[in-house]
């Protein structure tokens, strides 16, 4: 933390504008011995927060480098709440790398993936929820996933999680009141009292834990996998999902030897979407090879589109299939229905009771929309839609409300048998710390590094 740290702040590439970024107390002195301003004015006269048009210039010759805009903002209101300069290169790779050198020569060192941020929240300015909503704001895919981001950035979910820590501190408090001063004249906190507030508080969680699927497949995006016995139009569905001609379709068999992913925006879920080889007995070395990678991308998948030509009975392939897919999430597509129907819903329930089932032609559109709208409500749960400052996204998240649950739920059942007040405060107490580590308030510095080890250079 007494280190001055730098870092290239825009992503590599060529670009109009890159930007080299630098945190901490030495930030200013580092730019005056590095920067010019034009027109002969005095490095003295850069105003905190105003850009500067100057030069970078080597100190040891006073060759100029780059042509640049300079800004520095004075603690403690800037991101890391330490003193910072950002430094706007033309966007070549040569040109920043040349100006991070001499920053780094001149007294800072390379920042850590995510050293930026970190200091963020070590320095206080947002919690460790925010911090990991950062990272989530970058990798967005789509616009529902970019505004569940900004929402936790903003703090939604710490101030949810944080409302259930004090209901939890005030119970503890109450409870060690009664422990320390059961001989004063105080108010009995009663096992009823107690009951009334853990279930409160537990309702609550469980509530939240309640989005965490949903939360996660906009977050992460819900993994897709078509499968099919060959030639049952696997291909001709993924070219209508992503209204491109992705993936070559013919009348011929075996086509497709080889699992082909694509990312789809689905009315603002991320879905990566993977078309497979025909799952067949085959001698042929390439179509094994495609076929065993259909399978690994089987296992992978959140949910399974089973596509079955209706037009003809089932085959042994598509029993094969069904008996793979079990009680896993999935979708069976009865393609081609304009040809006539010979496979009836009846028989695909009898072999997957919990498929969702959409008669369908491909070719002509006919199932696509009903296709999107049963993944969509696979995604919500069955709810329209979900507000996404109560959203919880992110997996570590939901172990620690478990937990907290778990912990309450052990309270409560102490409290019904009238145990002890000093083992109730226990799980009581493990409970508020399992949710201060979501925010970073009890959480152990290993934690810290494993969340800022996602992050990329120079945020």
């Amino acid at each position: 933390m007494e280190d001055t740290i730098a870092a290239i702040a825009t992503a590599y590439g060529e670009g109009g504008i890159g930007i080299v970024r630098i945190s901490g107390n030495r930030s200013k002195e580092i730019l005056d011995k590095l920067f010019k301003p034009a027109k002969n004015q005095d490095r003295k006269s850069i105003v905190n927060r105003q850009l500067t048009y100057g030069y970078i210039v080597s100190p040891e010759d006073n060759k100029i480098i780059d042509e640049v805009l300079v800004v520095f903002m004075k603690a403690p209101s800037t991101y890391t709440r330490e003193d910072v300069v950002e430094i706007f290169c033309h966007g070549s790779t040569v040109s920043l790398n040349k100006t991070l050198s001499l920053v780094l020569d001149s007294g800072a060192r390379l920042a850590e993936a995510g050293e930026f941020t970190k200091r963020a929240f070590l320095n206080g300015r947002i919690d460790l929820s925010q911090a990991e909503a950062v990272i989530d704001v970058i990798k967005a895919k789509t616009e529902k996933s970019f505004e569940l981001a900004i929402d936790q950035m903003e703090g939604h979910l710490s101030q949810r999680v944080k409302e259930l820590r004090d209901g939890l501190m005030d119970l503890l408090v109450r409870i060690a009141v009664n422990i320390d001063y059961s001989e004063e004249d105080i108010e009995e906190l009663s096992y009823e009292e107690t009951l009334t507030s853990l279930s409160s508080i537990g309702d609550k969680i469980e509530k939240l834990l309640s989005t965490a699927d949903t939360g996660r497949m906009i977050r992460e995006g819900l993994r897709v996998t078509i499968v099919g016995r060959p030639n049952v139009g696997k291909s001709s569905l993924m070219n209508a999902l992503l209204r491109e001609s992705r993936a070559i379709v013919t009348d011929i068999p075996g086509t497709t030897r080889d699992t082909i992913e694509e990312v789809l925006n689905l009315r603002g879920i991320p879905v990566y979407l993977t078309d497979t080889a025909g799952i067949h007995s085959t001698e042929d070395e390439i179509e094994k090879i495609g076929i065993e990678r259909s399978k690994l991308a089987f296992n992978r998948a959140d949910l399974i589109i089973f596509m079955v030509d209706g037009s003809l009975p089932l085959r042994e392939e598509d029993y094969l299939i069904a008996d793979q897919i079990g009680d896993r999430k999935v979708i069976v597509i009865l393609n081609k229905s304009d040809l006539g129907k010979s496979v009836t819903e009846k028989q695909i329930k009898e072999l997957l009771d919990n498929a969702i089932i959409i008669d369908a032609a491909v070719i002509h559109d006919k199932g696509i929309k009903e296709l999107e709208d049963s993944i969509l409500n696979l995604v919500y749960g069955g709810k329209v839609s979900q507000e996404h400052s109560d959203m919880v996204t992110n997996i570590r998240h939901k172990d620690l409300l478990e937990k907290a649950k778990n912990s309450i739920g052990d309270a409560k059942k102490m409290a019904l048998n009238n145990q002890p007040m000093d083992l109730i405060e226990i799980d009581i107490r493990q409970a508020w710390e399992y949710l201060g580590e979501i925010i970073g308030e009890t959480v152990t510095e290993d934690i810290i590094d494993q969340v800022f080890s996602r992050f990329c250079l120079g945020k």
